[in-house]
């Protein structure tokens, strides 16, 4: 069973990249096509955005007509572009088949549990689409490099995790896993832009800044994670996020490509006709909200 490391991925990233540049410099039919130096306009990635948008309502149609079981794990460090991202995938979906699992600290009580205890609870039923926001690999990342489990502990998690989830594909789930990439300055730049936006301050935890000065050591985690656990049955899939837009775009294009779905017919709707008398309530029975815009 071929096992590949995180550093050898983000390399063959960065020489794509580059053979793409190089394409786009020699090849007069590749000009006009944005590489991945060049900003994604608005208008392009809206417009790329759409259709996927229409793609995944496809097949949130299909997992609930054929009861698929679909996980999505979603990891990588502080800023590379999770949130972003699944909120790019769930924008236009119903929350109640996509579901997000973003699991704050564990209780005192859900320390004393087996540890992975309180995510099972949170895998997917029939016809639903889970997706965790961080899941249980905080063992083999934040919980190992920041001293909250000892090396023994992170071990033994890398050692049994690969059973852990044969099991669950073998149980019928569809599990994916996404690692977003981010180099040492863009990480940087954002994490520095959530300090002073206050839309943007809560991002920023205690355990972000400790963090942020530990990216050597989280680089020898993300590298031992994905040598212990990056199987035939749940590979690691590795997203370069530099570009925000681009990785949003790849990640769903990826995720669409490696589930097997159709588009279920639709019948025609018509709305009836129906009759109107009043259309607003009585303005001295209701309380209404002021219009400042």
């Amino acid at each position: 069973m071929a096992r590949k490391s995180a550093q050898g991925n983000v390399e063959a990233k960065r020489k794509a990249t580059n053979a793409k540049r190089d394409d786009a410099k020699t090849d007069p039919d590749k000009r006009n096509n944005p590489t991945p130096d060049e900003a994604l306009s608005g208008k392009d990635y809206g417009r790329e955005l759409a259709k996927l948008h229409v793609e995944l309502v496809n097949l949130q149609r299909w997992v609930v007509k054929k009861g698929l079981k679909v996980c999505v794990v979603f990891e990588g460090r502080d800023g590379a572009g999770k949130g972003g991202t699944i909120k790019a995938i769930t924008e236009r979906v119903s929350p109640r088949v996509f579901r997000v699992v973003a699991l704050a600290s564990p209780t005192g009580r859900e320390k004393s549990q087996m540890y992975g205890q309180r995510y099972i609870r949170h895998l997917p039923s029939a016809g639903e689409v889970v997706i965790f926001d961080r899941s249980w690999y905080n063992r083999a990342g934040v919980e190992r490099v920041m001293g909250f489990c000892t090396e023994e502990e992170a071990q033994a998690f890398l050692n049994i995790i690969p059973m852990f989830e044969k099991v669950m594909v073998e149980s019928g789930i569809i599990l994916l896993k996404y690692w977003l990439e981010v180099s040492p300055e863009e990480q940087r730049r954002r994490l520095e832009a959530r300090i002073d936006d206050g839309r943007k301050i809560w991002k920023l935890s205690p355990m972000d800044v400790k963090s942020y000065t530990r990216w050597d050591e989280y680089t020898k985690a993300r590298d031992d994670m994905f040598a212990s656990t990056d199987t035939s049955w749940a590979p690691w899939y590795v997203a370069w996020s530099e570009d925000k837009k681009r990785v949003r775009l790849n990640i769903i294009s990826h995720m669409l490509a490696r589930i097997p779905y159709k588009a279920p017919p639709r019948e025609k709707v018509k709305l009836p006709k129906r009759k109107l008398r009043a259309t607003h309530p009585p303005a001295d029975t209701v309380r209404t909200v002021p219009e400042k815009f």
